[in-house]
């Protein structure tokens, strides 16, 4: 039986500057709806937990930054215990999200990456999705199974942003390609990006809420990694 372990290609840049290239080559969001509309995609499985806290807060921040470009609403989606894949209903605050969040807690399981790209497909052909966030760390699917959903969401103009806690190797070649075939980006955290993660993600609401233009002003606001960002996507228009 053929090897379906994707191959990885040495990266020769940080994974945080290589997410910030492709987050600046990605198309702007439809803007077909008057709102931008974000999906917030998270394992909740044990291996999860110690993370958990901090995923919880990081919608927060996302909203504040979205906040001040334009109107966005975020849908949560997430996986635990056996076969239990959960979504929300979309919020346009922040309290009542995080008032779900906390009420959630991980539990032992395998991971349904394709079960969440499934979901968010639907949600498109309700009203366009501005982009996926999706957070995690390990893929225990197939990979061509994973990559085939996440090629449908590419078609549909939907990037999806992969952040991986961790280096697991199976999982990062995943990732990658979902990102790559969604026109989405990837970003690996450890200690030295973890602490960027919330700007990155504020940085991928602001987009999908106010477009370039919006996020080349917060670049300048923000300063560091999303000036950077802000930098490389001045050619944009929108």
């Amino acid at each position: 039986m053929a090897d379906k372990t994707p191959k990885i290609v040495p990266d020769t840049s940080s994974d945080v500057d290589a997410f910030l290239e492709k987050l600046a080559a990605t198309p702007a969001p439809h803007k077909a709806a008057p709102r931008g509309r974000l999906i917030f995609a998270l394992d909740a499985t044990m291996s999860r937990q110690p993370t958990w806290d901090r995923a919880c807060h990081i919608q927060a921040d996302m909203f504040q930054a979205a906040a001040a470009v334009g109107a966005l609403d975020i849908k949560l989606i997430y996986f635990r215990g056996h076969r239990e894949c959960r979504a929300s209903k979309w919020y346009s605050e922040s309290p009542p999200l995080l008032n779900a969040m906390t009420k959630i807690y991980c539990q032992g399981g395998y991971t349904q990456i394709e079960r969440v790209l499934k979901r968010a497909a639907k949600e498109v052909k309700d009203s366009p999705v501005s982009a996926l966030v999706y957070v995690g760390d390990a893929c225990e699917e197939e990979v061509d199974r994973v990559c085939g959903a996440a090629g449908r969401l590419g078609v549909h103009g939907v990037p999806v942003f992969m952040f991986q806690d961790g280096g697991e190797p199976y999982a990062e070649g995943v990732f990658r390609e979902v990102a790559r075939l969604s026109g989405g980006a990837y970003c690996r955290l450890d200690e030295g990006s973890a602490a960027q993660l919330k700007e990155l993600l504020s940085a991928v609401a602001v987009f999908a809420a106010g477009g370039r233009r919006a996020l080349s002003d917060y670049g300048k606001a923000r300063g560091g990694a999303v000036l950077r960002l802000a930098n490389q996507m001045k050619g944009g228009t929108n």
